[in-house]
């Protein structure tokens, strides 16, 4: 009996014989943290001055150069020498191609500013390690998308590190959570952080982390609580909203406000955000109706991010899964970070841990008439590879285009455009003859490659997916919930415009031979013709379609039998036997 090694995707040769230590990073929105595995721990690294958790904000001084990339200490120096500083910049990752920030003098772009955040861990780690540090585990959300992931490791490159991996931070939490714990079972992991909220479903078991599913909103997290408190008092800068929110996390008042103002206390605060712990909850509660798991069959939820010591967060998830569940014995600030580390071990050949992550949205392609075949569907587990075969749709076809989208509904006008291609130089032949296989490729970091090759030809085009510009905010979220709002009509308009498509290849073929016909023959079926077209033109219902077009077909059947007949004389005269068979 053989046994089957299954290891992490990646972990080849060059990673295990490579002498390169592999850095894990948490680039997060608020904070960033850096972390390695050593003597078979893991821990974040600090810098000089003993501060792990690095603020991702950086400083830019009248010509647009960096004062200082900031820690804790250095916050006040840096903003006193700074004329523009830029924090949050990991809201911006991917969202336009074209975007520029105004530093002093320059315009520069978000991978940029990100690259400077990356380049001060880079150094914590090499200053704690005393070795050069070419490679690195960086975490993301789960609902980033192919843009800001690419965004993200062009910012790696600028900071000169090479990113062997993107994980979902999520998925990062639970793999910290499990190896520290050795636990197995079902989990949630609740990441809340400065600006995006995530939620992921994982089973565990014996060193397989595998992602069942996963929700989240790109722009929801502790930044958009500082701006409620500051609209609720403008008096307020962002930095003292951030106080508060912190005070409140942890006691039930805070300091007075400026000018003798009464303060808030943590009753008003929670009423401030109320709305939007609310969003978490259901984008929480949908993800489990998807998977048709119930609150009772989760093992315990991991907390991530800092916005998660808020005592509103964790009552309304006591609330869903009790209060014993709510799992508080690792460092939410921390945890991703760990995460990154044990999966960089991993990947250096150390690790024996398998980690499975999944498509956050369901990718395709735009069919005739606009529908979407569905090609890998929502919360697949990657890597994958999955292949489908097409043909031409007209005669002497020698191209195909290809439009690939993202999401869950069933036409492309109401899914997200990725990018288009075209196969030329297939073979002139019959519609229907040509057979061309397009695969789908998604990789470990959940990049996508589109590939599609013509079989008798053997022509082949490729096409590595980068769009230009990222979901906003509402973007992902809408399109799930307009999938299942809209998911009736959607499969009703779906067969009407099947029905179509095929109705109109029928009448295409059907025409050809219609002025050689005997006039009564030709007048039966062009009666049925002008039906069929009209249903068409009306856009009538599915059933009146495929009525008119099974009259069609039995007013025709003399006609296709020639036709049939015709074909297999000119395949067969002349031949021998074992040539045609």
């Amino acid at each position: 009996m053989a046994l089957l090694q299954i290891q992490e995707p990646g972990q080849n040769e060059q990673n295990q014989g490579s002498n390169d230590i592999i850095i894990g990073i948490d680039f997060g929105t608020t904070n960033s943290l850096v972390a390695i595995v050593e003597d078979g721990k893991a821990k974040t690294l600090a810098d000089e001055n003993g501060y792990d958790i690095v603020p991702s904000v950086v400083y830019y001084d009248t010509e647009g150069n960096v004062v200082n990339r900031s820690t804790k200490h250095t916050e006040t120096s840096s903003a006193q020498a700074a004329r523009s500083t830029i924090s949050s910049i990991k809201r911006l990752m991917g969202k336009d191609k074209n975007l520029r920030i105004e530093v002093g003098t320059r315009k520069i772009r978000p991978e940029e500013v990100s690259a400077e955040i990356l380049k001060k861990l880079k150094k914590i780690a090499e200053q704690n390690l005393n070795s050069q540090i070419r490679k690195a585990v960086i975490t993301v959300p789960a609902y980033f998308d192919e843009a800001a992931k690419n965004a993200t490791k062009l910012a790696a490159n600028l900071a000169d590190l090479e990113v062997v991996r993107l994980v979902n931070e999520p998925t990062a939490a639970a793999l910290a959570y499990g190896l520290d714990n050795s636990s197995a079972g079902i989990y949630c992991v609740y990441d809340l952080g400065g600006g995006t909220f995530d939620v992921s479903i994982l089973k565990m078991q014996k060193g397989v982390f595998k992602v069942l599913g996963v929700s989240g909103d790109n722009h929801l997290g502790g930044d958009d609580f500082d701006a409620a408190i500051v609209k609720k008092f403008p008096q307020l800068s962002l930095i003292e909203a951030k106080k508060i929110k912190e005070d409140l996390s942890f006691t039930p008042h805070t300091s007075p406000l400026p000018q003798g103002e009464r303060e808030p206390d943590r009753k008003k605060f929670e009423n401030l955000i109320a709305e939007k712990i609310e969003k978490t909850i259901i984008l929480t509660k949908n993800l489990l109706d998807d998977l048709e798991l119930s609150a009772e069959e989760i093992q315990g939820v991991i907390l991530v991010g800092g916005s998660t010591r808020i005592p509103l967060v964790r009552k309304k998830l006591a609330e869903i899964f009790g209060e014993k569940k709510v799992l508080t014995n690792l460092d939410p600030d921390r945890v991703v970070a760990i995460g990154a580390a044990w999966q960089a071990y991993n990947l250096s050949g150390h690790g024996k841990n398998l980690l499975l992550d999944v498509a956050a949205l369901s990718l395709g392609v735009e069919m005739m008439g606009g529908i979407v075949d569905k090609i890998i569907p929502r919360n697949s587990t990657i890597p994958l590879a999955k292949t489908k075969e097409f043909t031409t749709y007209a005669d002497n076809q020698t191209g195909m285009k290809f439009h690939i989208v993202q999401g869950e509904r069933e036409l492309a006008f109401d899914c997200r455009s990725l990018a288009e291609f075209e196969i030329k130089g297939i073979p002139a032949m019959k519609a229907g003859m040509a057979r061309v296989q397009v695969t789908f490729k998604l990789d470990a970091d959940g990049l996508l490659t589109v590939s599609a090759q013509e079989k008798i030809s053997g022509i082949k085009q490729e096409i590595e997916v980068r769009p230009t510009y990222s979901l906003d905010k509402n973007e992902i979220k809408k399109m799930l919930l307009d999938s299942l709002k809209n998911s009736q009509s959607d499969i009703e308009n779906r067969l009407v415009i099947e029905a179509i498509t095929e109705a109109n290849h029928d009448i295409a073929i059907i025409e050809k031979d219609l002025e050689n016909l005997a006039t009564e023959e030709k007048k039966s079926i062009g009666k049925k013709l002008e039906k069929l077209k009209k249903l068409i033109a009306e856009k009538s219902s599915r059933e009146a379609i495929l009525t008119a077009q099974k009259e069609l077909a039995h007013a025709s059947e003399s006609l296709i039998l020639r036709k049939v007949n015709s074909a297999l004389n000119q395949k067969i005269t002349g031949k021998k036997i074992d040539e045609v068979l």
